[in-house]
C-alpha cells in the first residue's frame, strides 16, 4: 500500500462540478493500493497514518497527531502512485492491484481509520475527480508498506 498524506488546511473533491467530500483542517491523503495488499495491512496502515506526530503543538514543534488535533481526513483513491516510469515515455500500471481487491481494501482502510475516531471524507472509487487542496507547510509525507 503507498499513502501519500499532505496535512492541509482544507481539501476538496469534485466530481462533474459536484462535491462529493471535504476535509480540513486534517489530512489529504492519496491512497494506492498493492496486488499483495491485504485487510490486515489496511489496518495497519490506517493506524500508522494515527499515530503519524505531523501537527504542531503549542510550541510549534510537530508533536501532535491527527487524534489530538481532532483534524479530519479525505481519503482518495490512486492507483498512479504505483506508476512505472522505468521504460518508455507511458507510465504502466501493472504494479497496481486489480480493481475488485483495490476497491475492498480501499474500503477496509477507510472504515479502519473512522475506527480510529477520525472524521473521514472520500471521493468515489474508480471516478474521475478533480482534487482541490490547501496544503499547510506544505508539508507531505510518503508511507509505502513495502518501506518499513
Amino acid at each position: 500500500m503507498r499513502l501519500l498524506l499532505q496535512r492541509i488546511s482544507r481539501a476538496e473533491v469534485r466530481i462533474a462540478g459536484e462535491v462529493v467530500g471535504a476535509s480540513g483542517p486534517g489530512l489529504l491523503i492519496l491512497a494506492g493500493i498493492g496486488p499483495s495488499d491485504d485487510e490486515a495491512l489496511a489496518d495497519v496502515m490506517a493506524q500508522r497514518v494515527a499515530d503519524l506526530r505531523i501537527f504542531e503543538d503549542e510550541q510549534g514543534k510537530t508533536n501532535r497527531s491527527i487524534v489530538e488535533t481532532g483534524g479530519s481526513v479525505l481519503v482518495i483513491s490512486q492507483f498512479t502512485l504505483y506508476a512505472d516510469t522505468r521504460r518508455g515515455r507511458r507510465p504502466g500500471f501493472g504494479g497496481a492491484a486489480a480493481p475488485d481487491l483495490a476497491e475492498r481494501l480501499y474500503g477496509r482502510f477507510v472504515e479502519s481509520i473512522r475506527g480510529l475516531g477520525i472524521k473521514v471524507a472520500t471521493g468515489r472509487f474508480g471516478q474521475e475527480m478533480e482534487v482541490e487542496l490547501v496544503n499547510d507547510g506544505p508539508f507531505t509525507i510518503w508511507l509505502d508498506s513495502e518501506v518499513r
